[in-house]
């Protein structure tokens, strides 16, 4: 069939695959699924995606089928291969124009073009970087755009390569082409700044759109095109040209009209030469040493003095921040303790830290991060009165101090703290003096201040230890600002809590706890949801300290936990509740079998959370976490729970419902931890075991726990367990056996072990399946130690306490082997003597002793 026919009918197949009716769909994506590995298949597809003619939505599915289609079957090693004929057709067919007139169709074509560069540029496809350089300069508007779209998607590809031969090959395009792309930066920031001041809105967003374009190229060619980049002269003045062209651009953003097209282009662009300083920072620490002072001087003028005031924006504000944070915490820049050990460049980059970071500058960062940047904002006030539980969920931890302004100040307060304590302390406790004794409830300028004092104070408790007696502020200050429970004093209510619970584990002396306890009492009844949350948040620090003392704290359990169990029942959010049933299973793990009294409200109430968490899963997981604390607090009584928790343990661990994927690693946990403490096999309990054959096929990280489960159901009762299961069982280790790890072998092999240590007389025969390979091992010498060890030890009680069944066993052996019984039972024993040492544990070596003594009087041979 030619290729025009072929069309014809992928077209038509392709047409019904963008049917919304499935009648039609599904055979359609069937067609196209069985056509992926046929011949010029993939010509066919581009073809049609070339041809602007059709309609669009047949053409995108054709883009999606091809660049899926490379890959899966690009590469020579593949399955179904593409042929070399067809690949060198269809690498000449992409790059025969840059005309897609659809911007989404044109960004998936440049992908699928930098796939392929992926794999075969430039030693196959030597002509693409040329020719994309070529249509980069052409005159026609959209050739020009769809080129360099292209070309920032090869580059970005091919420079996220890692393989040494690779890298060589992108340094190689990158001194091949990189003055060209500073030109043609150049070019369009010019082009675009000229045409921002004439007022010709549409060609400057054209010229902004390449500008972005040409940047995102040279920010992969500047990052990872150069061993040693200070060396060129042509990056590092790029890399100072970008500080001047940000100046311009954010002078430029300032004139933009709000409503102006270009206004959020032109944000973009701004932070995208924040990332080229950022990214080169984080890859050429010593090549970045020139840049240093002047990055600092950027980043400190237009974040932290009145340079920056009607021109920075949120974004702009967490770059720079990034931008000094990682200069400040650079481990390059930082000399040994020993100076004669540290190399030129690490001290010069010092020194230039040192020179800049002076007393009034230190303190004039640190008094804007904490007056200025920690304050809480209107919008955060507004959310705290409307959306109290969104409020607390804070967006803390992982790398959220990247993106977010809050975390980022934070996390930059953090680290220039420590490293200058010395020059900072004295300055924050400056702050702390002047806002001593309760502040007026109507001055809400005094309240915010204060707050963000505090904040500081907690953010550098570690740092503080010496400087602050935290014990005597608490008594003689902080604990009268808990008291002030007026409505617009809750900020400083909600801090000081918070201020405790970062000190607990710091400074605080364990004959104060009655009196926290206390406090938290008071505070967890407070008018402000959102400041008990924040004290069940402290409650959690300080039941978890490694100084908590339970005979301190018992007075308060009974308040306490029904404080918290009346606050998770008002809560509505599904992270709120998360957080305080965390807070109660601490709580709980912490008291233990002291919860007793006291959990029967919690008790009744899970059943229901449980019911209406069915679309929450991470909110299931910390019912489970709970579950898994109360019952080891309940110990026996546990049981009375088993209507609910049976349940809850059979949907956790059945690998047939979609929830196991989050629900599986607690609900095992769960399932041990009620057979521990269960007295004794229920009907229940037994049957819940019928998810164990499935989790044992996934041989995932949780087969120790699988295993630990099972040993708990042969030690509570192993008749009764073994009758029904022993046969289900013996399969699953068999299976098991052919591919598993050594480690995963001797937990399988103890399972049996503790089975015949139970049931002797049974035990053998449930497990005979087993007992060949065991046998072979020994005989063969298995070559692990450890194998072998437990090897011996199962075949060791076998001949001790069923040798009735051992006979019946080495006579099926010497069957198989084709020997006399006699001498496959000598071979054994002249391996057991010889790899006795193997056995290191006293109760294995005492058995193996007795089980070949119990072989003494003997008519054999080999033994006489």
């Amino acid at each position: 069939m030619d290729l025009n026919s072929a069309s014809t009918i992928v077209l038509q197949v392709l047409t019904q695959a963008t049917s919304q009716d499935t009648a039609v769909l599904k055979p359609a994506e069937e067609q196209l699924k069985q056509w992926e590995t046929q011949p010029f298949f993939y010509s066919v597809l581009l073809n049609i995606f070339t041809n602007h003619s059709l309609d669009v939505n047949v053409r995108w599915l054709a883009v999606l089928y091809f660049k899926n289609g490379i890959d899966r079957y690009w590469r020579r090693v593949a399955p179904h291969a593409l042929s070399e004929e067809e690949k060198t057709t269809l690498r000449a067919g992409l790059i025969a124009n840059f005309n897609e007139p659809v911007n989404q169709i044109a960004t998936q074509i440049s992908v699928l073009i930098a796939k392929v560069a992926r794999v075969d540029c430039p030693r196959q496809w030597p002509e693409l970087i040329p020719t994309l350089l070529e249509s980069v300069k052409v005159q026609d508007d959209l050739q020009q755009h769809r080129a360099l779209l292209t070309l920032y998607h090869v580059t970005k590809t091919l420079a996220s390569k890692r393989l040494a031969a690779d890298r060589k090959l992108f340094y190689d395009l990158t001194s091949g082409i990189y003055s060209f792309a500073c030109s043609l930066w150049n070019h369009h920031t010019d082009t675009f700044l000229q045409q921002i001041c004439t007022g010709d809105e549409t060609g400057a967003t054209n010229s902004l759109e390449r500008t972005l374009l040409s940047l995102k190229v040279l920010r992969k060619l500047t990052v990872h095109g150069f061993v040693e980049p200070h060396w060129n002269a042509e990056v590092m003045g790029f890399l100072h040209a970008v500080f001047e062209r940000l100046k311009q651009f954010l002078e430029c953003s300032r004139s933009i009209r709000a409503e102006n097209l270009c206004r959020d282009r032109v944000e973009k662009t701004i932070i995208l030469f924040t990332k080229v300083l950022l990214d080169f920072l984080d890859q050429h620490p010593f090549s970045f040493t020139s840049l240093i002072q002047r990055s600092l001087e950027f980043a400190v003028s237009y974040v932290f003095t009145e340079a920056g005031e009607g021109i920075v924006f949120e974004q702009f504000i967490v770059q720079c921040m990034n931008l000094i944070k990682m200069i400040v915490k650079n481990y390059a820049y930082k000399p040994s303790k020993n100076i004669e050990d540290s190399s030129p460049e690490t001290l010069e980059a010092h020194k230039i830290k040192t020179a800049f970071f002076t007393y009034p500058t230190l303190m004039e960062i640190c008094r804007r991060l904490v007056t200025h940047y920690f304050l809480l904002t209107k919008e955060e006030l507004t959310m705290w009165e409307e959306d109290p539980e969104g409020f607390t969920v804070e967006e803390t931890g992982g790398d959220s101090w990247k993106y977010s302004l809050r975390p980022c100040t934070e996390v930059l307060f953090i680290d220039i703290f420590h490293e200058y304590n010395q020059t900072l302390a004295p300055v924050l406790l400056e702050m702390v003096h002047s806002l001593q004794g309760s502040t007026n409830v109507e001055d809400t300028n005094a309240i915010l201040i204060k707050d963000a004092v505090y904040n500081a104070v907690g953010l550098a408790a570690y740092e503080l230890f010496d400087s602050v007696d935290f014990d005597q502020w608490f008594k003689n200050q902080l604990l009268a600002e808990l008291q002030v429970s007026h409505n617009r004093y809750k900020p400083i209510r909600r801090r000081v809590i918070w201020l405790i619970g970062q000190w607990i584990s710091v400074k605080f002396k364990s004959d104060l706890r009655p009196v926290l306890y206390e406090t938290i009492c008071n505070l967890l009844q407070d008018q402000d949801l959102v400041v008990r949350i924040e004290t069940a948040t402290t409650l959690k620090l300080t039941v978890d300290d490694f100084e908590f003392r339970t005979d301190q704290f018992l007075p308060y359990l009974e308040s306490m936990f029904t404080l918290l169990f009346k606050l998770l029942q008002e809560v509505t959010e599904c992270d709120t509740k998360m957080h305080v049933l965390h807070v109660l299973s601490c709580v709980i793990e912490r008291v233990n079998i002291q919860i007793q009294p006291y959990v029967g409200c919690l008790v009744q109430y899970l059943p229901l959370l449980w019911k209406q968490s069915e679309e929450h899963n991470m909110l299931r997981c910390a019912i489970l976490t709970t579950l898994i604390h109360l019952v080891q607090g309940l110990g026996a009584d546990s049981k009375n729970l088993y209507p609910f928790l049976l349940p809850v343990i059979q949907l956790s661990t059945d690998v047939t419902q979609p929830p196991h994927v989050y629900l599986l690693e607690d609900g095992l946990e769960l399932w041990l931890v009620t057979l521990e403490n269960s007295p004794c096999l229920t009907p229940e309990l037994l049957r819940i075991f019928q998810n164990m054959s499935a989790l044992l096929e996934l041989s995932s990280e949780n087969l120790k726990n699988c295993f630990k489960i099972i040993n708990a159901y042969i030690f509570l009762s192993s008749s009764e367990f073994l009758q029904m299961y022993a046969s289900v069982l013996c399969q699953s280790f068999c299976s098991l056996l052919k591919d598993i790890t050594t480690e995963g072998q001797v937990q399988v092999l103890k399972v049996v072990e503790n089975v015949l240590k139970v049931n002797p007389v049974l035990g053998p025969q449930m497990f005979q399946p087993l007992l060949p390979s065991i046998f072979r091992g020994i005989i063969d010498g298995e070559r692990y130690p450890v194998v072998m060890s437990t090897y011996l030890g199962i075949m060791g009680r076998v001949l001790l306490q069923n040798a009735r069944f051992f006979s019946l066993l080495l006579s099926e052996m010497a069957h198989e082997l084709g020997q006399e019984s006699d001498q496959i039972l000598g071979n054994m024993i002249e391996m057991w003597v010889d790899r006795m040492d193997n056995i290191t544990q006293p109760e294995r070596r005492k058995l193996s002793a007795l089980a070949l003594l119990s072989l003494l009087p003997s008519l054999n041979a080999f033994i006489s």
